[in-house]
């Protein structure tokens, strides 16, 4: 789409060109959403606009022959807009026509565009001259331009310019405007298109400027949260299915979103030049969990762009164009009562959601916004709805897809604001930005995104708290789905308990806080919140495996099940069911789907099932992508506390319990996890100057112990001859050296050793 709408330059192309960050392009995943605004200049759309030579009453036989021409003079024609848009940047808007004409002039010549201005061409009627016509430039021999320098091009200007076109010899005719906003462009293309028709002039055809504001999301079901937010913004949704592995269980939970949003629905198969590609199987698919037609499915490829214009075509037919927010409620005005209907009319309104936003350094932080009411630019006093902070907006800009400054956004845009603030907590994700003279009702926001997964973070060196904590709250800007408190540990010292939504989000946020902002942490293993009911009668939230009550002062603990749903080819359905067994699963219903020609059942499956949050952590992800070939795929909803069996697991070091270490797993498998644990610590921690135990400990005691020996130094290689008692004397030195390290020593566990055993399998 970027480069069929020339959004991005060819030269600035790139693989995964809206994916920004140094892990999205490393993973080959998408975490972060991106908004980007494209112009496409759809072809034929819109052959009504201007009227036909014949006055709209040629047959419907003739009609049925029109086809939509090719892109005529597109070369010469995209060498223009260059010289226009270098004008606009060079000298801005608001400047007479001439001003742009004798501009425009010196650019042409730069650029070789051989052009006549003020050529007077003969209109013609009948092959006899009627009269003259002069336009602002002939370029080429083949292409009119007519200069305006107005608020907007409204239709008499193009029917003005058809009329003259229609009277010439030439086909195109380009109307430029150097508008308040931005450079537009007009195509009106005037040739023979109906082979039966008496004219050799038959027809016309505006070639129609569209703006698509489009915000490329995740897939990934822990990053949910971000799509929910990009919904809120848009009026459609383009379901992207991949056709060589069908329908995913993401791609339904992403599916219930859009539904949930009432957003128009554009289902589009990708990856149709693979040559494992399986077209018409996961059209299939498709028409039964979305119950449409199948000419509905439009088939594209990223790689080759086959269909990619088609798709884009479909957006502008079968999207809604942006409308404004309806609002009956009223308001005071000067002492008067006014409807907001009224005020929406007036410049001095303005109502934008803020779906997104990020730091920076020297501006402050920038919001990203969906207009619904009024325009904003730069300089307006605008107030946070919600937060009621009092700000000015430095600068005002869309997407393309790096951040381009424009002179206003108006109702239905997407695009950013520069705030200027840079104090924390004052932007919100779902505030509304509203004027502060004129202020609107706030727009509903987003609810607040539920944690599901905690990990305390703390700095290796305690110097390095404060910048902890600032690089905390400057990542939280741009991941407004993690939420972070501070907390105490009486062997880690100062740190903070964050929340997450998921497993990957947890290794993302840790993997960003380690590269951009340089920190060398310790981060304890992974836990969900757990409800404990003492025996003294007193109910507790546990978000720590490391405070977790011991056994003898528990009555009963609670934690969250999930509801699963997992897709699969029907051949993995037996090694899964025992995958769904081995982590304390109860599964419901199996349902076969993508029916195949000649066999009686689907060669997929929806498999139903409800399990413990904490055991889908255990790595589930993983093991079912393993058991499945790579073909499996899993989304799940938070469902209700039930009572567990489960207790606290402490590993030891040198007899010092490591609270990074401890986790809460199912009494069960308290020996299992006990020894699995303690067996990859041993690997993973280095050797020591003594010999030390590594141990776990649970359900009151040791279940699991290994010995790590110490590195050995042969003191005496220095000593040639002499008498035995030499050596020995030093040995001995050493033994007591040794015993005095084993009462006293510490153990230095590197950040790596942490990061390796908070993630699951063998490392």
């Amino acid at each position: 789409m970027l480069e069929i709408t020339h959004t991005v330059p060819e030269r600035k192309m790139r693989d995964q060109m809206l994916d920004t960050m140094e892990l999205e392009r490393e993973r080959g995943i998408t975490i972060k959403m991106q908004p980007v605004r494209m112009v496409y200049h759809a072809r034929g759309q819109n052959t009504d606009l201007i009227r036909t030579d014949a006055d709209k009453n040629s047959n419907t036989a003739n009609a049925d022959k029109i086809q939509t021409p090719d892109l005529l003079y597109e070369d010469i024609t995209y060498k223009i807009r260059g010289a226009c848009f270098a004008v606009k940047k060079s000298l801005g808007l608001g400047h007479k026509e001439i001003v742009y004409q004798k501009a425009l002039e010196i650019e042409f010549r730069k650029i070789g565009l051989n052009f006549e201005s003020q050529k007077v061409i003969d209109v013609l009627y009948d092959n006899q001259k009627v009269g003259t016509y002069i336009p602002d430039f002939i370029i080429e021999e083949k292409i009119i331009i007519e200069l305006k320098s107005l608020p907007e091009i409204g239709k008499p200007q193009e029917e003005q310019l058809w009329s003259y076109l229609k009277g010439s010899k030439y086909q195109l005719a380009l109307l430029v405007n150097f508008g308040s906003s931005d450079v537009t462009f007009k195509r009106i293309v005037y040739e023979s298109l109906c082979q039966s028709a008496s004219s050799q002039r038959e027809s016309a055809q505006v070639e129609d400027e569209y703006i698509l504001n489009l915000i490329d999301t995740p897939g990934h079901v822990d990053f949910s949260y971000e799509v929910s937010r990009a919904l809120k913004a848009v009026e459609g949704s383009i379901l992207l299915v991949d056709s060589t592995q069908g329908v995913q269980a993401q791609t339904l939970t992403t599916l219930s979103m859009a539904r949930s949003a009432g957003l128009k629905i554009i289902p589009v198969l990708s990856k149709i030049d693979s040559p494992l590609s399986r077209v018409p199987e996961i059209k299939d698919e498709v028409v039964k969990f979305l119950s449409c037609q199948e000419d509905e499915i439009l088939q594209v490829s990223g790689r080759t762009g086959e269909g990619v214009e088609a798709l884009l075509n479909a957006i502008i037919k079968r999207v809604p164009p942006p409308t404004t927010a309806d609002y009956t409620q009223n308001v005071a005005e000067d002492g008067q009562r006014q409807s907001v209907s009224s005020l929406l009319e007036s410049a001095s309104v303005l109502r934008a959601l803020v779906f997104d936003f990020k730091y920076s350094n020297h501006k402050g932080v920038i919001v990203f916004v969906r207009l619904f009411n009024g325009k904003v630019k730069r300089g307006d006093t605008l107030l946070f709805a919600v937060s009621k902070e009092k700000f000015t907006a430095l600068e005002v800009g869309t997407f393309s897809p790096e951040e381009t400054p424009c002179e206003h956004l108006s109702s239905g845009e997407t695009g950013y604001i520069v705030t200027g603030i840079k104090k924390p907590g004052i932007a919100s994700v779902g505030d509304t930005i509203t004027m502060f003279k004129n202020p609107l009702p706030a727009y509903p926001g987003y609810r607040e995104p539920m944690p599901v997964v905690w990990a305390s973070v703390f700095p290796e060196d305690a110097d390095d708290f404060a910048e902890l904590k600032l690089s905390l709250g400057k990542l939280k800007l741009s991941d407004s789905a993690f939420s972070y408190e501070e907390e105490a540990s009486g062997s880690l010292g100062k740190g903070f308990r964050c929340g997450f939504l998921g497993m990957l989000h947890l290794e993302i946020i840790t993997e960003r806080l380690k590269r951009e902002f340089d920190l060398k942490l310790v981060i304890t293993t992974p836990s969900i919140t757990y409800e404990v009911l003492m025996k003294n009668g007193k109910r507790e939230k546990i978000y720590s495996p490391y405070f977790f009550p011991d056994d003898g002062n528990i009555e009963t603990v609670f934690e969250p099940w999930v509801n699963v749903k997992i897709i699969t080819p029907v051949e993995y359905i037996g090694n899964i069911m025992q995958l769904l067994f081995d982590h304390e699963g109860e599964i419901g219903e199996t349902d076969n789907f993508g029916d195949l020609p000649g066999r009686q059942t689907g060669n997929r499956a929806i498999i139903h099932a409800e399990m413990p949050l904490r055991e889908l952590m255990r790595n589930f992800f993983d093991e079912l992508k393993s058991t499945s070939s790579g073909y499996g795929s899993v989304s799940y909803e938070i469902g209700e506390n039930r009572e567990a069996n489960v207790t606290r697991l402490d590993l030891l070091v040198a007899g010092e319990v490591v609270p990074a270490f401890s986790r809460v797993i199912s009494k069960k498998r308290a020996e299992e996890e006990a020894e699995q644990a303690v067996e990859k610590l041993t690997k993973l921690l280095p050797r020591q100057m003594f010999t030390l135990k590594i141990q776990g400990r649970a359900l009151g005691r040791i279940i699991s112990s290994r010995t790590l020996s110490g590195m050995k130094k042969d003191v005496t290689q220095h000593m040639y001859g002499g008498d035995i008692t030499r050596k020995m004397k030093l040995r001995e030195k050493q033994k007591k050296g040794k015993k005095k390290m084993k009462e006293k020593g510490k153990v230095n566990i590197s950040q790596d050793v942490f990061l390796k055993m908070m993630r699951g399998g063998e490392n």
